[in-house]
């Protein structure tokens, strides 16, 4: 947990920096050697001429040319964080809904420090009621961090972001612009309307392939054989766009519709089987030939 200062203005805000997520939420594997599955250790080499290098005797060097490099200990990167790592100075506020998801790459919870707390709560309630998230800078581990202050439930939640520099711009991915049938778009509209829920629910959603992996290890370790389940056929490819979301909302409409569903789901799989003998294509987007 780390102490840190909003400041805005003249105002200053005492403030304790909490990790909002778990790293050890993953499962991690060690590498072993094969043969008798014995931990393998990981060594640094010399480039120049080939000695392993203990941990002691390494240095920072950054690269400012080929081959040449200016070095940093280990003191003057501690003293020059230690100076940086204070405060979180505000810049400008702007509209919630004004930053772009994209910019966001990590998150931390701020609670109020020590004596800060009426000005934190105070920080907050300004915030929610002018609908503004805050944009600051914050320096720490030798990085200068841009950083976005955000309230939430009556607390701050602190989302590192990407330099502009660091974020792909979009108008570089390509994309066409096909037509779109008013009939396809009203269906589709459809579709998103009957999954639509009310809120973001995330505890109902849970890591399937890790569930599936902790399962076989688990039975790995009370000495079961493990046999590889068959692959799966590839399901037929879908050729018509109207026919799917049709097939798609019938399905959601439960038992009154599920014929329905299993009638046209079969007419999309021939369509999709004669097309796949035919060497004409049928076009995905409206099921006409080319």
């Amino acid at each position: 947990m780390e102490s840190a200062a909003i400041s805005f203005g003249l105002v200053t805000v005492p403030v304790r920096l909490y990790p909002a997520v778990r790293s050890s939420a993953g499962l991690s594997f060690h590498l072993l050697h094969e043969k008798d599955n014995s931990r393998l250790k990981q060594q640094y080499v010399c480039a120049r001429d080939g000695e392993v290098v203990a941990r002691s005797e390494m240095i920072k060097g950054y690269e400012y040319a080929k081959d040449r490099y200016v070095t940093l200990t280990d003191e003057e990167l501690r003293a020059l964080d230690e100076k940086a790592t204070q405060g979180i100075e505000i810049t400008e506020f702007v509209p919630a809904d004004s930053v772009d998801p994209v910019y966001f790459e990590r998150p931390y919870y701020l609670g109020p420090g020590k004596g800060g707390e009426k000005a934190y709560a105070l920080l907050v309630k300004a915030m929610e009621e002018a609908g503004v998230y805050a944009v600051a800078r914050r320096a720490a581990r030798g990085k200068d961090y841009l950083v976005l202050l955000r309230p939430v439930e009556r607390r701050m939640v602190m989302e590192q972001l990407y330099h502009s520099d660091e974020v792909r711009p979009l108008g570089e991915i390509p994309v066409d612009t096909p037509t779109v049938r008013e009939n396809e778009l009203k269906l589709a509209q459809q579709l998103i309307e009957q999954i639509t829920s009310e809120t973001f629910r995330p505890e109902q959603y849970e890591d399937e392939v890790r569930k599936r992996i902790e399962k076989v290890i688990a039975r790995k370790v009370e000495g079961e054989d493990i046999v590889s389940a068959p692959e799966e056929r590839p399901r037929a490819q879908v050729v018509d766009l109207m026919q799917a979301l049709k097939a798609s909302l019938a399905q959601g409409k439960g038992k009154p519709g599920r014929s329905e569903a299993a009638r046209v789901g079969q007419r999309v799989q021939r369509t999709a089987a004669r097309a796949a003998r035919r060497p004409t294509a049928i076009a995905a987007a409206g099921g006409r030939k080319k």
